[in-house]
């Protein structure tokens, strides 16, 4: 089986083309042993190209222990460009559709006709606590600031690493088509992330688990980040992280609506318009290399 290895700012997937050859038969397994770091080829998942009955392409993703998730904002970012420079694809704006629903990427092309870069439209964030989904005891259909946003940390006592980084003891929760839980705190770098990661993604209070992101505000347009992502662990980036952050920031009064992301990886451009209520991704996209798995 054919893969190829693409990244946008470190946040790798291994990309598959099923559209001219056949699907693997079980994705979630072949996603475990082909995105392991030391016996696989090694990423953060694994991106299926499929047809689609409703838009150019379809993608399927799934994360490094085989889950499959709704939508990733890199990960597309990175399809794009895997349909697009083999030829499977030449739309522009091109249609993707995955489990959020149809969305549409406006892409860059050098002039070597390969794309550098995409901005995506992610899409309307989603505010309801049923929807993201997260339990509470009341208000499951409230907007944001009633329902969701600045609820406390479900935490006991505070721990020596929360002081060091400056944690905030409030949390928002957004949906981008996956759930994302944004701490503000001082100094994301202070936060002994594969330690407290699993601790918050798998809080009951998040019945399918959830991405958690510690985030600091450098000024109104500039914020930086780091990620634990559900399924994967610690990722250099997380594009749907990224926006769930601006979201965050904006309806708590840190930041504004046009956003310079800074990540391990790189930097993400994030906009939510006031026009449409959607959300804007720019990034890069990048082709490690390709190769060959073993089909058993």
């Amino acid at each position: 089986m054919r893969f190829t290895k693409l990244h946008g700012c470190g946040n790798d997937y291994l990309y598959v083309d099923c559209i001219t050859n056949p699907a693997p038969t079980d994705p979630a397994d072949l996603a475990r042993r082909i995105s392991d770091r030391h016996f696989g080829a090694g990423s953060d998942g694994l991106i299926l190209a499929l047809p689609s009955q409703a838009s150019d392409v379809r993608m399927r993703m799934f994360n490094a222990d085989g889950s499959e998730g709704q939508m990733c904002g890199n990960g597309v970012r990175g399809l794009a460009k895997f349909v697009w420079d083999r030829g499977l694809v030449r739309v522009n704006p091109m249609r993707v559709e995955t489990l959020r629903g149809s969305l549409s990427i406006q892409q860059t092309v050098g002039t070597d006709g390969r794309i550098s870069h995409s901005t995506v439209d992610m899409d309307e964030p989603i505010l309801q606590a049923r929807q993201i989904p997260m339990s509470l005891p009341h208000d499951l259909d409230a907007p944001l600031v009633d329902a969701v946003l600045s609820r406390y940390i479900p935490i006991g006592q505070p721990a020596a690493w929360m002081k060091d980084c400056g944690l905030e003891d409030r949390f928002s929760a957004v949906s981008m088509g996956s759930a994302h839980m944004v701490l503000f705190c001082k100094q994301p770098e202070a936060v002994p992330l594969a330690q407290v990661g699993p601790f918050f993604e798998t809080q009951p209070i998040f019945p399918n688990r959830v991405n958690v992101h510690f985030a600091a505000t450098v000024s109104r347009v500039a914020v930086r980040m780091r990620t634990w992502e559900r399924g994967s662990g610690i990722t250099l980036a997380c594009g749907t992280g990224a926006s769930a952050v601006v979201v965050a920031g904006v309806l708590t009064g840190r930041l504004d609506r046009t956003v310079e992301v800074n990540l391990p990886g790189g930097v993400l451009g994030i906009e939510w318009s006031e026009a449409d209520n959607h959300v804007y991704m720019t990034g890069p996209a990048v082709e490690v290399f390709s190769g060959d798995w073993p089909d058993r």
